[in-house]
């Protein structure tokens, strides 16, 4: 039998967890008869598919800069283990996937110590902080993108790229219906039901939970039928989230039904992000927030170059989900937004049909099948049984 063919893979964040596992599957899949060694950083997703996480997901999902200052030793630890492990190890090939602040820190060093280094899922930097891209164009092999514009962009900038399409639209699998979530969580489906998903950074559970629950608290009193969910993200604990100060009693926590629970609702508010897409996916209508520490709004604002925030904002070219952002996103605010959509059953389907003009936008299915055979392609692996 041959030697197993040797892989590292690097994920710092629940979606990026979650699109590792399904890569490896597919890698799996696509070659029976092989073995493979794969190991860097992920979470419980990519450990249930074999790999060895020498970094935990949940230990460095980091965002913004007073916030990596202050965990700067814990991150610097992780890019150590990870640059050693890759040094000792010698993998055939390394997949960096997002994460983009501590990834493309690391595609210069194992560059530099001779490693050929994969990207998967790009950093938006046609979004902000485009001159990131000379630093993919010297340390990248190839890109893997999954959004339609950004094969041009890539292309156009003498960068080696394959689209293989948004691997969302496999994973985004919804399996039980409004009735059996409400049997099941005790959610009366006669009445409105909102869903928030406050992301799964510790910086977005802090900046983002306490508007949430501000607007859960005012509506419970304007709004008293509304009923709320929250599903939590695979690398968010349920003490993080209870514990936290100001948690209102009619706020139900759900966990492992993420999908469901979104599609179970009439209207979501979710942290802008990849959770955006995913409900877009899902068809149900959506708010999309962001907030931030002050320091980090003033510093990284400037730098956005795009007229949204919003991903099916960003693929439909236009706003067609609200957005609030930094200090609009207060309690009081949001659930005057939230009143005003659950009141009105014309913007709510409005809302619906053009999410599934961006769901038609991000192409066919099979990503993760695609993204390994780019893999299998770079390594010289033929697919089958060999």
């Amino acid at each position: 039998m041959p030697d197993p063919l040797r892989l590292m893979i690097v994920a710092g964040e629940a979606s990026g967890d979650k699109h590792g596992a399904r890569l490896v599957a597919a890698l799996r899949a696509s070659t029976p008869a092989r073995r493979w060694d794969i190991f860097g950083a992920g979470g419980d997703e990519m450990r249930a598919e074999g790999v060895e996480t020498l970094v935990d997901a949940r230990e460095v999902s980091i965002m913004g800069l007073l916030e990596v200052a202050a965990a700067l030793r814990k991150l610097l630890r992780a890019f150590r283990l990870l640059r050693g492990a890759a040094r000792d190890r010698k993998p055939q090939l390394i997949v960096l996937i997002d994460w983009p602040e501590f990834n493309l820190r690391l595609a210069r060093r194992l560059k530099r110590d001779g490693h050929r280094v994969v990207y998967y899922i790009s950093p938006q930097i046609w979004a902000w902080r485009s001159h990131r891209i000379h630093a993919i164009k010297r340390d990248i092999e190839r890109m893997l993108v999954i959004l339609p514009f950004e094969r041009e962009y890539y292309a156009r900038a003498g960068v080696n790229v394959d689209y293989v399409g948004h691997p969302l639209l496999d994973s985004v699998c919804v399996t039980k219906s409004r009735d059996q979530i409400c049997s099941q969580t005790g959610l009366d489906r006669g009445k409105p039901i909102v869903a928030l998903l406050p992301g799964s950074r510790g910086t977005e559970l802090k900046f983002i939970l306490p508007p949430m629950f501000a607007a859960v608290r005012h509506l419970a009193k304007t709004a008293p039928e509304t009923q709320f969910v929250m599903p939590l993200a695979s690398t968010v604990k349920r003490d993080q989230v209870a514990a936290h100060p100001g948690y209102p009693e009619n706020l139900q926590i759900i966990e492992g039904e993420t999908y469901n629970a979104i599609a179970a609702a009439d209207l979501a508010v979710v942290a802008s992000g990849t959770a955006t897409l995913e409900t877009a996916i899902i068809g149900t209508p959506l708010i999309v927030v962001y907030r931030a520490s002050p320091l980090n709004w003033r510093i990284f604002h400037p730098l956005i170059r795009t007229p949204f925030v919003g991903l099916p904002n960003l693929i439909a070219g236009r706003l067609i989900v609200p957005e609030l952002l930094q200090r609009e996103v207060t309690g009081e605010r949001l659930a005057a937004e939230i009143a005003a959509l659950l009141d009105d059953p014309r913007a709510l389907e409005q809302q619906r049909a053009e999410l599934r003009t961006v769901t038609e936008r991000l192409g066919e299915k099979h990503a993760s099948e695609r993204a390994a055979t780019s893999i299998r392609e770079l390594l010289g692996v033929s697919g089958g049984l060999e």
